[in-house]
């Protein structure tokens, strides 16, 4: 059972916390576990692990998914207080992919079990609509990754990424390699290596192992222009 300061949390990101019974707030309060994670490590992932609902209280995590070709391309990430869907899955009708959820940073979450989410989302209209409009936003997110995808030039997506992981990072030195680069972007090591090469000789990076250092972010999001 979770303590009164973090039912104050789920209160507050949990829409659906102030249309339940009291009956049902009690079983929930009950239900929720505390999950630590740790970098690299996969949180939930599969039709097999159908883990449930995570409210993700401090760190970050990827979702993604892989093609039978064993080629990785990232979905969309996870934050301080974003709640993950896909690792209840097995909850979703005509789902037929596997999305993974990896670990980035070491993350702390609460985990509302697939069970007690199935059994409220039949009782409750409200849980329903929130697992909808969750569903809803996480889907245009998906389609915007599919159409930089097959419309956006890799320049273009690979400008876009540097700026999105300074932001992230908080940082223009950004640790990440080509390899993590190629799976967020769901392309060839080889066509990032060479992009990078390229963005390396016309002054807009610097490149050393593992790191990306971005020395001229105007040139960079004038790609975006």
């Amino acid at each position: 059972m979770v303590r009164n300061d973090s039912i104050a949390l789920l209160k507050e990101h949990l829409s659906f916390w102030k249309e339940l019974t009291r009956e049902q707030q009690k079983n929930l309060e009950q239900s929720i576990l505390k999950k630590n994670f740790s970098k690299g490590e996969i949180m939930s992932g599969g039709s097999e692990n159908c883990a449930g609902l995570f409210l993700i209280l401090s760190g970050q995590v990827r979702a993604y998914i892989v093609s039978e070709s064993g080629r990785e391309i990232t979905l969309y990430r996870l934050f301080d207080r974003d709640v993950c869907l896909f690792s209840a899955s097995c909850m979703l009708k005509d789902i037929t992919f596997d999305i993974y959820n990896e670990v980035e940073k070491d993350t702390e979450a609460y985990l509302i079990p697939t069970a007690v989410v199935r059994r409220l989302a039949k009782e409750a209209v409200a849980v329903q609509s929130f697992m909808n409009q969750l569903m809803a936003s996480r889907f245009s997110e998906v389609m915007w990754i599919l159409e930089q995808a097959l419309f956006t030039s890799v320049d273009k997506r690979l400008a876009s990424y540097l700026l999105e992981q300074i932001n992230i990072q908080q940082t223009n030195a950004i640790k990440v390699t080509h390899e993590k680069i190629a799976n967020d972007l769901g392309t060839a090591r080889e066509v990032v290596t060479r992009m990078l090469k390229y963005f390396q000789n016309e002054f807009m990076v610097s490149l050393s192992r593992g790191v990306v250092e971005v020395i001229n972010k105007d040139k960079i999001e004038k790609l975006l222009s």
